[in-house]
């Protein structure tokens, strides 16, 4: 299978942490890749710098068959522009813990800006494409609603359809539902697993285990800047073979 995303001893530095340590993986097109891990394991950073959120400090990464964040001429490596790195970043769309909506506009009016500002789609088109997205997600009746209307499963629900209507051939998720009350979490793993039955490639940082049981091609176990195991599901969840991933599913299930 091809991949979309791989990423080749990549490390990133944040001053004396080393918060990516060689981190080496290939991500098919089409797959859902779940990361678990502990708190400061380097998760949330992968995410980030195959978003060019964060450059790397070393190793090279590829996204949807492109280098990123630098070209190659002759023998060296020169960094992009600003506007270079922004044309690659539409190859991904990223969901935050916190949802990040623009809280002066509607639901609809946060769909609609980037397709409008960035894309320089027509309005009509661009707001044809948002209902269809908060129909997706379950959300039309809600269309005229400011963020502070909305529970927190309805805003990050309209933050999945605000990054879908950029096409991005890769969806980013960063522990979506980390920061929703329980009975809410539900709501954004249906509009998630829904996704992810229509082969949009997904890369899903979180700690719902269950849903990476249920719904993940793989997952791969970080600790430390690096990734310490990582297989099917059925296997990494149920019987790991590294301690540290054993440890770490016991207390997420204590």
């Amino acid at each position: 299978m091809t991949a979309i995303v791989s990423a080749r001893r990549v490390s990133k530095l944040f001053g004396a942490l080393k918060a990516l340590n060689e981190v080496s993986i290939d991500i098919p097109a089409g797959r859902v890749q779940c990361i678990i891990g502990p708190s400061g394991s380097g998760k949330s950073t992968l995410l980030r710098c195959i978003n060019q959120l964060e450059k790397i400090d070393a190793g090279s990464m590829m996204v949807a068959g492109e280098l990123i964040g630098y070209r190659i001429k002759g023998d060296a490596l020169h960094p992009l522009s600003d506007a270079e790195t922004a044309r690659q970043r539409l190859k991904t769309g990223m969901v935050f813990q916190r949802f990040n909506l623009f809280h002066h506009q509607t639901a609809l009016q946060n769909i609609v800006e980037g397709p409008v500002t960035v894309l320089k789609r027509p309005k009509a088109e661009a707001v044809d494409q948002a209902m269809a997205l908060l129909t997706r997600v379950g959300l039309a009746e809600k269309r005229d609603a400011y963020p502070i209307e909305l529970s927190g499963g309805q805003q990050q629900r309209v933050a999945i359809a605000r990054a879908l209507a950029m096409n991005p051939e890769i969806m980013l998720f960063d522990e979506p539902t980390s920061a929703l009350d329980p009975e809410l979490v539900g709501e954004v793993l249906t509009v998630m697993r829904d996704l992810a039955s229509t082969g949009m490639t997904m890369i899903v940082v979180t700690h719902e285990l269950g849903f990476a049981r249920e719904v993940a091609h793989d997952v791969a176990f970080m600790d430390k800047g690096e990734i310490v195991e990582r297989g099917e599901p059925a296997v990494v969840l149920s019987t790991p073979t590294q301690h540290r991933t054993r440890d770490f599913i016991s207390a997420v299930l204590r």
